[in-house]
């Protein structure tokens, strides 16, 4: 029960240590994250692993991430395997949702939360404090894919500037649009840190379209 009591507290305190929105998008600090489920349907599947990395403005601390494999509530079905390359073997002996979450809380702080489709992680996340703590998540959250699609329509030299166009608007197709190197391993944290990559790309785009803090931020890139 002190356990639980002690994340509520957590969830409670980021509201305190919330970066001011007035604050430029390079003094803001950030914690990239990414999951792994057992599919997408957030009623019946589960979060299988979560990975994060922090990062200060435009530099990624890769001294600072945070990876956890989960042994889910939901079964894990063949067709996410191939994704993801996680067995049910893997899962058996890993802790449960409620204490990787406890972990995540923690880890995350005060900081924005940055997702690639931010609202698919989050709606998994989102259900789980809820259901453990009865409490919403109080980090604010940006989205690459709606800042980039901000880019795309407010930025004439995009094309310039990134040669590879794509409608594909996946985490590893804005990878190749923004140059960013993709390795053949495919988990929580190597996704993290590629959206890392992803969004570090997009802040250096922003000033030059007029966009300086992160209250210009949150506007365009809410999930």
């Amino acid at each position: 029960m002190r356990a639980l009591e002690v994340c509520r507290e957590k969830v409670t305190s980021v509201l305190s240590g919330r970066s001011s929105i007035d604050i430029p998008i390079d003094k803001a600090a950030y914690v990239v994250l990414d999951t792994e489920l057992t599919g997408l349907d957030i009623k019946k599947d589960s979060i299988i692993s979560i990975g994060a990395v922090k990062m200060h403005g435009r530099s990624i601390d890769l001294g600072s991430s945070f990876y956890r494999l989960v042994n889910p509530s939901a079964e894990l079905r063949h067709e996410s395997i191939v994704i993801h390359g996680i067995t049910p073997s893997e899962l058996a002996e890993k802790p449960p949702i409620g204490e990787v979450i406890s972990e995540l809380i923690d880890f995350c702080g005060g900081d924005v939360i940055v997702g690639h489709f931010a609202a698919i992680d989050l709606g998994f996340i989102g259900r789980e404090v809820r259901a453990l703590l009865n409490m919403r998540l109080q980090n604010r959250v940006l989205d690459t894919q709606r800042i980039h699609e901000w880019i795309k329509m407010n930025n004439g030299s995009f094309s310039r500037h990134y040669a590879v166009r794509s409608e594909d608007q996946s985490l590893f197709a804005l990878a190749r649009e923004y140059h960013v190197p993709v390795s053949e391993g495919h988990n929580a944290l190597s996704d993290a840190f590629i959206t890392a990559q992803v969004f570090q790309r997009l802040l250096s785009i922003l000033p030059g379209l007029g966009l300086f803090t992160l209250k210009d931020l949150l506007r365009i890139g809410k999930p």
